[in-house]
């Protein structure tokens, strides 16, 4: 194996350090050694925050106590508490959060557009919509809730999808249908609320602000076999979707598939963002912040999939220890963090796109 070291620009002109790695066998690949130091960052940070979030709580555990008990080596109770009790929530964490940020790097390329996230095209909204209709209509269990939450997004998805095909896929057509479809749906949400009885609006409200709270390995296994087969099939898309960026013509060219691309990585974006939801509720905010904060990071052209679904499990651990254990005795649902997170990243976002002139 042989690697040769080359040096590239990126779109800011800053100089990035690339290095060509040829195989003995032909097969030749280049390597960001930047977006990989971040890739490998980012996976400590989302590692250090499960540690940290597992020996958090009423029973805390020093960070070395966690360790050796994941190993195997703890005492019987403190096997309980991190494998039943507390294990199950920080993998839910990981999982949605890299779910939502694999989910928002798609839309995000496909749509063009840094705003073009699940939380601003309704598909959320969509899930929640689902869940509400089993919670306030049926009365449905915890399984059938997430069912609904999967059914409502997937369907979200085809008819916003529909609606803004229009010989091809345009991505400010994409945003501006998203945008109007999650406007109803939230009125719909809202509807739903307002004919439940109290028992069920509580419910549906606890379940519309997201959190992590009880989650078991009930919820971990579904969402790891989800994640575990929709999260390879898009990162090895990853290449047509960064030609895709430079438009159709371009892309159709270079020889990609592009409307047979975009519906397999549009159907793979809302499945994930489907069943996280289904999962943990609507953590807002997510899907919109990790790509463009992997993007800023990485100085890297293209959706940043890997980097984006690492920040995306690291600033949901991160939120979900800020709501344990930055306000004292009062634990917050960890969607509200991120909803204020979020909401001052927004801004930023669209002062910094308003400055440089492309809104």
């Amino acid at each position: 194996m042989k690697a040769v070291k080359t040096r590239t620009k990126d779109g800011t002109g800053a100089v990035r350090s690339v290095r060509a790695v040829r195989t003995a066998g032909g097969l030749s690949f280049r390597v960001d050694v930047r977006a990989l130091v971040v890739i490998v960052v980012l996976a400590a940070v989302a590692a250090g925050a499960g540690i940290v979030l597992i020996g958090s709580g009423d029973y805390a555990m020093t960070p070395g106590e966690v360790v050796s008990t994941l190993f195997g080596h703890g005492t019987f109770q403190q096997e309980f508490i991190v494998t039943d009790l507390r294990l199950p929530r920080v993998l839910v964490g990981l999982l949605v959060g890299a779910a939502l940020g694999v989910g928002g790097a798609v839309f995000q390329t496909i749509s063009r557009n840094p705003l073009g996230s699940p939380d601003v095209l309704g598909f959320g909204q969509g899930a929640t919509v689902g869940a509400l209709t089993v919670i306030v209509l049926f009365e449905g269990g915890a399984a059938a809730v997430a069912g609904g939450a999967v059914v409502g997004g997937l369907v979200t998805g085809i008819v916003v999808y529909l609606l803004a095909w229009k010989r091809g896929m345009h991505g400010y057509r994409l945003v501006l249908v998203g945008i109007g479809s999650a406007a109803m749906l939230t009125a719909v949400a809202q509807y739903l609320i307002t004919k439940a009885n109290l028992v069920d609006a509580t419910r549906a409200v606890v379940w519309m602000t997201g959190s992590l709270d009880g989650r078991d390995w009930a919820q971990v296994w579904p969402l790891l076999a989800v994640c575990g087969l929709l999260i390879p099939l898009v990162l090895g898309h990853g290449r047509a979707l960064r030609v895709m960026e430079m438009g159709d013509d371009a892309a159709y060219a270079l020889g990609v598939r592009v409307e047979r691309t975009r519906l397999v990585l549009i159907g793979c974006a809302v499945m994930l963002v489907a069943v996280a939801t289904a999962a943990a509720g609507p953590i807002t905010f997510v899907s919109l912040s990790a790509p463009q904060l992997a993007r800023r990071l990485t100085r890297s052209p293209g959706p940043n999939l890997a980097p984006a679904a690492l920040m995306g499990a690291a600033l949901l651990l991160v939120a979900d220890w800020i709501a344990m254990d930055a306000f004292g005795d009062r634990q917050l649902p960890v969607g509200v963090v991120t909803g204020v997170l979020g909401g001052c990243y927004l801004l930023w976002l669209l002062v910094s796109e308003r400055r440089a002139g492309r809104i």
